[in-house]
């Protein structure tokens, strides 16, 4: 989102205060698919600091802040906090660097830094209270899912449902909510991957206190709530942004399975079987969702590069739902809607 020159200057001044410096460089740090921007900012004196600037009427820093606490009193590698101005929207922090996961996954790392991703999330699983926070309960499971008919149906294929379809829709989705509402509660952070886990400096950041579990860094959690023990889980081994191999995921699985037994956030009766149900329908839930989210950042927010990861989260979706008879006749309706179009290009009468 491009930053007015007024609005630049106040991000300045906001720096220059907080870091007691008038001499700082500012230049961008990274953004994200919503309207928050991050700003690197060099200051005389001081190692590199992050500003996060997000807009007031456009976004709320009051659930980044509480996650970010939650997340730093687990122990986990949430960037420290320097300096707030909540009225402007500013938030002065710990800069993790620029080390995302995602360039660094390959074959012979993904074991060694998926080790490191897990332990964080059983840490969060365990340790993070979700007293205050919203929880993923039916509405918003829903309101969530009805992101596919209206973004990626309607706005990117053209596609406008029959009154039967709608049934098959409804019929599906009611499936997934049923599915996702047997599992245990835990915290979520509901964007767990590749591009939100980074790589840092095992002795942690000049004059800030050492995480317990320095890696990964953890951002983009501002909207964790109260939901099911497996979302997590698929966000990260079914990545939207990279692709493993079936086998590996399953290990995967059942070996964190065996974690949450060991920690006693699931029952011993849960077996392989349940879990990995669990695990696939939150899944396809999850990528439904993303799928009308990925066209609505194109089509509503000018952002296009998301749709070439369309392709990837069509077969997670296709794929595993295809294994569950509940599903298979929302599976046939989706192919027909496709109907062999290159869904990684934009409609041009859109």
């Amino acid at each position: 989102m491009t930053r007015t020159p007024e609005r630049m200057d106040a991000l300045r001044r906001f720096a220059a205060g907080a870091s007691g410096s008038n001499r700082i460089e500012v230049e961008p740090a990274s953004a994200d698919a919503s309207f928050r921007s991050y700003w690197r900012v060099e200051a005389d004196g001081h190692p590199a600091r992050v500003v996060m600037d997000a807009p007031p009427d456009k976004e709320d820093i009051g659930p980044w802040l509480d996650i970010g606490r939650r997340l730093r009193a687990a122990g986990l590698h949430a960037p420290a906090v320097l300096a707030v101005d909540r009225e402007q929207g500013f938030v002065l922090m710990e800069d993790l660097g620029s080390r995302t996961y995602l360039p660094a996954l390959n074959d012979a790392t993904v074991d060694a830094l998926y080790a490191d991703a897990l332990d964080a999330l059983l840490r969060m699983q365990t340790h993070i209270g979700t007293d205050g926070l919203p929880a993923y309960d039916r509405d918003r499971l829903v309101a969530e899912m009805e992101l596919l008919p209206e973004w990626f149906l309607a706005r990117h294929l053209d596609y406008t449902p029959t009154c039967e379809e709608w049934d098959v829709i409804e019929a599906a989705f009611t499936f997934l909510v049923h599915a996702a509402l047997e599992q245990p509660r835990a915290f979520v952070h509901r964007d767990y991957h590749s591009r939100n886990l980074l790589i840092t400096d095992d002795e942690g950041a000049p004059g800030l206190d050492r995480p317990a579990l320095p890696n990964p860094a953890i951002i983009d959690f501002q909207d964790g709530v109260s939901g099911p023990i497996s979302y997590d889980l698929v966000s990260l081994l079914r990545d939207c942004y990279i692709e493993w191999p079936p086998q590996r995921i399953d290990g995967w699985v059942e070996a964190y399975r065996q974690r949450l037994r060991h920690a006693r956030i699931i029952d011993a009766d849960v077996d392989q079987t349940r879990f990995r149900r669990w695990f696939d329908l939150i899944g396809v839930q999850r990528h439904l969702k993303v799928l009308g989210i990925f066209c609505r950042l194109w089509y509503r927010d000018g952002k296009p590069q998301y749709l070439a990861d369309l392709p990837l989260v069509w077969r997670y979706v296709t794929t595993v739902a295809s294994g569950y008879p509940q599903l298979e006749t929302f599976v046939a309706l989706l192919e027909r809607a496709r109907g062999g179009r290159d869904i990684t290009q934009a409609r041009e009468t859109a």
